[in-house]
């Protein structure tokens, strides 16, 4: 594995030999903007393994995307490669039929630290709780991004990410009721303790996403990449891309659906995807919203 030529595949063409900030958030955005947050293995039949070399090959040699055991695994490699001081740490993500946070720690995100201060990394959430910019770990200050205002909130025993979001203009009537948007002003999106965890950790929630009946990633087939101005989406057959208009208080929201015959080209045109086997979509009802 090599650092140039994951730069390439994230269309990273500036200098890496200093761990700043500034670089980091160049490659953190680079990144969010080329690979998707996916998890179309899963719907072709195959299954997503926690193994350094294979999420290599497949993110950066076969131009695919990946969820967030993925990606972060991956963006974690390369921080150290980089020579930043980083750790690889365990979050629970909150579910609103739940309302509250999952009983078991699934997503993966990395901590990194420049200058004494601590910022948290996580390039592979997808839609509209994507930052696109690594946060600085102060509780209760506000983020301003693209997406929204995010925030960090130190609890005592963890760590919650909250974001503040715009509200949803959806252009097609067919779906101002749908279950996909968000009508939530301020939600949580995980928590998360500063204890540092092995990629074994990590075994067992992954094969828990892969095969348990409740799970989000079983429900429902998902691909999202961020564009310069909002995200693009695939839930199953909905298509939606969003445009962020934070003068205007909104996002645009232009959804459709499409059929069998047009998913293919979708994933190719919009996504630089290209399955080796056949993709079967799906999206049934579940806590995860554009």
């Amino acid at each position: 594995m090599n650092l140039e030529e994951y730069f390439k595949r994230i269309g990273f063409h500036g200098s890496f030999d200093k761990p700043d900030l500034a670089t980091l958030k160049l490659i953190h955005k680079h990144h969010v903007m080329s690979v998707p947050f996916e998890n179309l293995s899963i719907h072709c039949g195959e299954r997503n393994i926690m193994d350094l070399e294979v999420i290599y090959n497949k993110i950066v040699r076969s131009s695919r995307g990946g969820w967030c055991l993925e990606n972060n695994f991956l963006f974690g490699w390369v921080l150290r490669e980089m020579g930043y001081d980083t750790t690889r740490l365990a979050s629970r993500v909150f579910n609103s039929g739940l309302n509250d946070f999952y009983p078991i720690a699934t997503h993966l995100i990395n901590k990194a630290i420049i200058d004494g201060k601590a910022y948290i990394t996580d390039v592979s959430f997808g839609v509209s709780s994507q930052p696109w910019e690594p946060l600085e770990l102060v509780s209760g200050k506000d983020q301003p991004q693209a997406a929204g205002v995010f925030r960090l909130i130190d609890k005592g025993d963890f760590w919650v990410l909250e974001k503040t979001s715009r509200k949803p203009e959806v252009l097609n009537p067919d779906f101002a009721k749908s279950s996909l948007v968000n009508r939530k002003e301020t939600k949580q999106i995980y928590c998360f303790t500063l204890i540092p965890r092995e990629v074994d950790h990590f075994f067992e929630p992954s094969h828990i996403l892969q095969t348990d009946p409740n799970s989000l990633f079983i429900n429902k087939s998902i691909c999202s990449l961020q564009t310069p101005t909002g995200f693009r989406a695939l839930f199953g057959w909905t298509y939606s891309e969003v445009t962020y208009k934070p003068e205007e208080g909104v996002d645009v929201l232009d959804m459709r659906d499409i059929t069998d015959d047009e998913i293919e080209q979708i994933l190719r045109e919009k996504f630089n995807i290209k399955l080796q086997k056949k993709l079967q979509p799906v999206n049934n009802k579940a806590s995860y919203t554009l």
